[in-house]
Formats: structure tokens, sequence, C-alpha cells
């Protein structure tokens, strides 16, 4: 039987930070794209995470991958685990 803790993979995501105003909590919206199933042409479907971010290094427009995690609070579930590209 295997744990929760056990998990070897856990569940990532690549996105963009919109929103860095909380302390230690950034916002980050993950876009995906999917293939409409009448029209057959692509539609961008987006999300919003609250994620962790413990040093507060995150600034809006940011690229970071984030990671599931224990809750942490009563909507935040992710951690910030590196910051892929800084904004320009």
């Amino acid at each position: 039987m295997v744990r929760a803790m056990d998990k070897k993979h856990k569940n990532t995501k690549v996105g963009i930070v919109v929103s860095d105003k909380m302390d230690k909590t950034v916002v980050v919206r993950v876009d995906r794209y999917l293939l409409h199933p009448m029209y057959k042409k692509f539609v961008r479907k987006t999300k919003k995470f609250m994620a962790h971010d413990e040093n507060n290094a995150c600034n809006i427009g940011d690229r970071v991958r984030i990671v599931e995690s224990r809750p942490l609070s009563r909507r935040k579930r992710w951690i910030v685990t590196e910051i892929i590209e800084k904004a320009k």
C-alpha cells in the first residue's frame, strides 16, 4: 500500500505569476490548449492557483514551476519550486 507521502511523482504545473501582493503567496496563471470537439480549433483554458513562495522571490510576470503539496491554508495547495524565467 502506497501512502500519499510516499508518492514519487507529484503533480507539477508551469505558469505565470499574476499577483504577488500577499505575504509568502503568489497567484499563478496556468494556460492549457485544448482542441474544441465540434469546431476543431484550439481553445485556451486558464486556471489560477495560489502557491506558497517562502522567500517572496517571485514578481509579476515571472514564469514559475509549482508542485502540489498538502493544504497550507484555505486555498493554498501548491508550492513554488523554481523560477524558470524572470520578468523583463
